[in-house]
């Protein structure tokens, strides 16, 4: 969903997916997506688990992030080992959600693997509708931030600029 300025009405709810080419040969690449394995590219990231845990992506799993003024609770819903994850997400007066990052099949060799990213997110306030608006219209540029973060992180040149290098 994508909601632009003109619309009248508050953004109260926005089901957004896009996709995230990740480095070729990077591997597990479902980590990147984990609580404890988004320390690695996502500057700010440093979950809270109130509960020690020895797997993060367990389901039930709860942590928190907290951003600025900002807490957020997360817990895991569900998992599909090496292929998906799924959280419920509460940004507490803000929004409320789910995200789902889920990988496609194995690539061929040399190509980027493929992350599917889907957040499906309700205002909780009206500073939440602003936000989700603004959230919504730049969810695009967003992942494209997440992919260049992850090939800093690992190392790695982005997919797009791999595929300019050849």
């Amino acid at each position: 969903m994508v909601h632009s300025p003109a619309d009248s009405a508050p953004l109260t709810r926005a089901r957004l997916s896009g996709t995230v080419r990740l480095p070729p040969g990077y591997e597990p690449a479902l980590f990147l997506f984990t609580p404890r394995g988004e320390k690695l590219w996502a500057e700010g990231w440093d979950p809270l688990f109130p509960a020690p845990v020895s797997d993060d992506t367990e389901p039930g799993t709860v942590f928190e992030t907290v951003h600025g003024e900002q807490r957020t609770t997360w817990v895991v819903c569900a998992r599909e080992p090496g292929r998906s994850v799924r959280y419920a997400r509460l940004a507490h007066g803000r929004d409320a959600g789910t995200v789902t990052v889920t990988l496609d099949n194995e690539p061929a060799p040399g190509e980027s693997r493929v992350a599917t990213v889907d957040y499906d997110l309700t205002a909780l306030s009206e500073d939440g509708a602003s936000g989700l608006a603004r959230f919504a219209a730049g969810y695009p540029e967003y992942l494209r931030h997440w992919e260049a973060a992850i090939a800093g992180a690992t190392g790695t040149r982005t997919p797009e600029d791999a595929g300019r290098a050849g």
